[in-house]
């Protein structure tokens, strides 16, 4: 759309009508799913393949297409583009939209007609962005839906059960990027999801999940703190193993970072002003903490090392996070239950008043009462040939993958150090020897 040639060869997605033949549109890929397959009722035994995404050319149109095809087509196209490309399709084939039955699984539309793709006939080549006029790429930062129409994490919160299954618009920033975990179901399939830890000015911490592989890859690219996304079309359920609230991304979901709306900018200022006051607390567990990205963590200290850094630090609260091969020295999970099973606060992540059963941090009066979990708080002492760390904190859910910690100066901790454990598995007796003879860089 940079050169003047360009509106008149193609059709703007506004003058879309069915059945109309040998088109060439043009777009920025606003939404995605993944490639999906379903058995073939025409060939027995096979399979056939699907993926559909959203793309925009104006503020106020943007439509749904859809691929069908054999394995191996349908999975280089979507491996071609990713959302925020842009996209020339030629000969897409037009057909009226269902509205009813097709927007239940995809994002709504302004437009009455989808787009299908075939092997055969069509074509999808992305441009480049020296080809495309600013204003098609500035579209991305547009949400679909009206910018003041979405709910503040505290109005999730605060509604509650009365928002159980809904799908709703979210406006929040990001807090926390989790690293994404792979999994097997019991019929073989690949599965795979991330939790991304949300934050606004009512809320300091809400849950949203990504399935997805397409909503995966969009969240990696997110900043914590640094980052808003106005959310559209998230279920929002109340999680019983948590007892809180949370959002989850579906196929309708359109997710848009940073938002170029007044109320974005409104939050992205907010977010600015207390990024220093928002750093992670020595008190929230590893529950809450499984949003860090262990493959980032590759510095390896000895228990040492770890009360040098200690002494060098002295007054400074910035976390860092390292590897320290080691052994459970002292578990001690025979004290009082108070001690070993605590509540804390399910927005927050602090630990509740006993007495009260209530957030100080979150409940600033009686009336604004936030729900609580159990969480295990467990001390432990790690040991290496260089000396013990006591009183590590064995908190929430423990991974199984990697080894890693978070070391935040504690007055609290006989060190000096906050030792608290985000990973914890067996490890290679061969990479363990090499790190503890000192050749960690072999």
């Amino acid at each position: 759309m940079a050169n003047s040639f360009a509106t008149r060869i193609f059709t703007t997605l506004s003058d879309l009508q069915p059945n109309m033949a040998n088109l060439k549109v043009i777009g920025i890929v606003i939404g995605k799913t993944d490639v999906k397959g379903f058995p073939d009722r025409k060939n027995i035994g096979s399979e056939r393949y699907t993926f559909s995404f959203t793309i925009r050319d104006s503020p106020a149109h943007f439509v749904n297409a859809a691929s069908w095809g054999n394995e191996d087509y349908i999975k280089s196209l979507s491996d071609s583009f990713r959302v925020g490309d842009c996209v020339i399709i030629e000969n897409p084939l037009i057909q009226r939209k269902e509205i009813e039955r097709e927007e239940k699984f995809s994002p709504a539309t302004p437009s009455n007609c989808k787009l299908l793709l075939s092997e055969n006939h069509s074509t999808v080549k992305v441009c480049s962005s020296y080809e495309v006029d600013t204003k098609l790429l500035s579209l991305i930062h547009l949400p679909v839906k009206e910018s003041h129409d979405y709910y503040s994490l505290g109005d999730i919160v605060a509604n509650g059960h009365s928002l159980n299954g809904r799908i709703i618009n979210v406006l929040a920033a990001v807090k926390s990027v989790g690293e994404p975990k792979y999994f097997t179901t019991s019929d073989r399939r690949k599965g795979q999801r991330c939790e991304v830890r949300l934050y606004d000015e009512t809320e300091s911490s809400f849950a949203m999940t990504c399935w997805d592989n397409e909503s995966i890859l969009l969240a990696q690219s997110w900043m914590p703190r640094e980052t808003v996304i106005f959310a559209s079309d998230v279920r929002i359920n109340f999680d019983k193993f948590r007892n809180c609230m949370t959002a989850t991304v579906i196929s309708k979901t359109i997710i848009t970072t940073n938002p170029d709306t007044p109320e974005a900018n409104i939050l992205l200022n907010f977010i600015r002003e207390n990024k220093e006051t928002n750093v992670l607390d020595d008190e929230i567990d590893s529950y809450f903490k499984e949003s860090i990205n262990l493959s980032t963590i590759v510095d390896v200290y000895t228990v040492e090392e770890l009360k040098g850094r200690a002494l060098k630090n002295e007054g400074k609260a910035d976390p860092s996070y390292g590897i320290l091969y080691a052994y459970i020295s002292t578990l001690n999970i025979d004290d009082e239950t108070t001690k070993v099973v605590r509540n804390r606060c399910s927005s927050c992540g602090y630990i509740v008043n006993e007495a009260s059963n209530m957030c100080t941090t979150c409940n600033k009066n009686s009336l604004d009462f936030k729900s609580v979990f159990l969480s295990f708080h467990v001390l432990i002492d790690l040991t290496d040939h260089t000396g013990t760390l006591h009183s590590c904190s064995l908190t929430g859910s423990v991974a199984e993958e990697t080894l890693g910690c978070t070391f935040v100066l504690s007055h609290r901790a006989r060190s000096g150090l906050k030792i608290s454990v985000l990973s914890c598995k067996l490890a290679d007796p061969t990479e363990a020897s090499r790190n503890l003879s000192g050749q960690k860089h072999v």
